[in-house]
């Protein structure tokens, strides 16, 4: 997997860590990537999907509802999100890869509250992974690797390849809070 941390701490720029990135190392990042999150949760169950973590931190300013704004996530949660987040950079990669100029958002998240079983975030990290692989197959031999855009002043100018691994690096961003739900769950298990 790519190391990121140069890139949070503003040491190398994104644009920086994906050069040399080619579309077959973009499949090998996704496995590595979906494995990874299939590993974490690997002995849940589906009492750890609905577990409601605590999180003082918690801040979706994004959220559908003010009451939602500062509710710690539930497993489900963050699987529909990262996975919603990965695809939408992969689709608007492949449009890039084409000569598509950027025109905004390419996102679709499963409704989090549907999501109540590990059987259902197992198949859906399956399936965002078969979706990001898929769009790699839309791009062209001769991907448009000019054809850029600044997404946020803070993520710099990317191209395509730039944009589908700001997906990964959303991902990776949750990998930390995944573990810390799966610890959390785990807790309240041995104390009732």
């Amino acid at each position: 997997m790519l190391d990121f941390e140069a890139v949070r701490k503003k040491h190398m720029t994104l644009a920086e860590l994906c050069m040399g990135v080619t579309v077959d190392d973009l499949r090998t990042l996704t496995h590595a990537m979906v494995d990874t999150m299939q590993s974490l949760i690997a002995n849940c169950d589906d009492a750890d999907v609905v577990f409601q973590p605590s999180d003082p931190a918690a801040d979706d300013p994004n959220a559908s509802a003010a009451d939602d704004v500062n509710m710690a996530w539930t497993l489900g949660h963050v699987i529909v999100h990262t996975t919603a987040s990965a695809e939408e950079s992969a689709f608007l990669a492949a449009e890039l890869a084409r000569g598509v100029e950027n025109h905004g958002r390419s996102r679709y998240e499963t409704p989090w509250e549907t999501v109540k079983t590990i059987a259902q975030c197992r198949t859906r990290l399956e399936e965002s992974r078969r979706m990001r692989l898929a769009s790699l197959d839309l791009w062209p031999d001769d991907a448009h690797l000019a054809n850029t855009y600044t997404p946020w002043p803070s993520a710099g100018l990317i191209n395509c390849v730039g944009r589908f691994v700001l997906g990964l690096y959303h991902d990776d961003d949750h990998l930390g809070q995944i573990a810390d739900i799966m610890q959390q769950a785990r807790r309240a298990h041995v104390s009732t």
